[in-house]
């Protein structure tokens, strides 16, 4: 759905070239809900707004749905955007509009619509984020969650196959953004659409997203589906990001494991393997002792995962790890 194909964007600042984008090649497909995520400036912002050009690219070729945005005239690209929804981090509505004209507004700049199919469009999007009650409010009577739902609602009046999400939950507390996800969630799967949200929360991708890269410094330094790279973490940025979800410093395990006896692994469940009672069996055929130093079970969108880091004494090791290996369980040595 979106290609880019060694996109790169610079400013001018102060007589200086200011590099917010290096070149990158980057494929997100249709129907995929597609996370960016690092730190403030790493370049997610500008790569977002690159693709319904908001901001010009310095060079490169961005194809959306098989249109060279790049080569889009005004007239081109105005009917291009109405393919595309947006949603802010600061929910952008206007407050001297109802919650119905809010979300009645692209329809109304597209010129394409009669007053009677605008209501109709704009009363069912409404019920679909549940606020119709709220189509006569003003966004200042709204909660926080409720004027995210009105920008999301507003992002949908076109009937777009692209959703932009630019840290549509960083102004939301823990529950709400929970729920604003959820609808995301969702909208991808009721209509397909291709999502793009951008966020400097590992959580967030956790949660919602199907493929992931992360960015440092205006680069893709890491990117793949959000399993292999939330349980295998190769980049510094990345593994930074992944512990802090999960409160760990790699640097106080590594003074706990001091003082363990044994090897240390780390071993990662998916799917079903994360609830068959394997360490119990192995242990007893292998005859290997084992603590649990540390771990979680959760969920990486509707998939469950678990990952648990073990020190293992005596009994036969080797034994233990290939009987886990066979069972489809990821094994890690941290410590031979």
């Amino acid at each position: 759905m979106i290609e880019f194909e060694r996109v790169h964007k610079t400013y001018k600042v102060g007589g200086r070239e200011i590099t917010a984008l290096e070149p990158c090649d980057l494929q997100i497909p249709q129907g995929q809900i597609f996370g960016l995520i690092g730190h403030s400036g790493a370049g997610k912002s500008t790569l977002l707004r690159l693709i319904n050009r908001l901001e010009e690219p310095s060079g490169g070729r961005i194809l959306v749905d098989g249109i060279d945005v790049t080569a889009l005239p005004a007239k081109g690209l105005r009917q291009f955007r109405q393919k595309l929804g947006m949603i802010f981090q600061h929910f952008n509505l206007l407050s001297s509009k109802t919650v119905a004209d809010n979300v009645a507004m692209p329809l109304k700049l597209a010129g394409e619509h009669t007053a009677a199919e605008i209501r109709t469009r704009v009363a069912m999007l409404l019920a679909r984020v549940g606020l119709s009650d709220h189509a006569d409010k003003y966004p200042a009577q709204l909660s926080g969650g409720q004027k995210q739902r009105v920008g999301i609602a507003r992002a949908l009046a076109t009937s777009p196959k692209i959703l932009l999400c630019d840290e549509a939950t960083s102004a939301l507390d823990p529950q709400t953004t929970a729920q604003v996800l959820q609808l995301l969630n969702e909208l991808n799967r009721e209509l397909n659409l291709t999502i793009v949200l951008i966020t400097h929360e590992m959580d967030v991708i956790r949660r919602v997203c199907d493929q992931v890269a992360v960015m440092d410094a205006g680069q893709i330094v890491e990117q793949g589906p959000v399993a292999e790279v939330f349980l295998h973490p190769k980049h510094p940025t990345t593994r930074r990001f992944v512990f802090e979800a999960e409160q760990l410093d790699e640097n106080e395990m590594a003074n706990d494991f001091a003082q363990v006896q044994g090897r240390i692994v780390r071993l990662t469940f998916q799917g079903q393997a994360t609830y068959a009672p394997l360490l119990g069996q192995i242990a007893r055929q292998s005859g290997v002792d084992y603590s649990i130093l540390g771990g979680r079970i959760d969920h990486i969108r509707d998939v469950p995962y678990g990952q648990l880091t073990l020190s293992l004494v005596g009994g036969d090791a080797d034994a233990a790890l290939a009987q886990l290996k066979a069972a489809d369980v990821t094994v890690e040595v941290l410590r031979a």
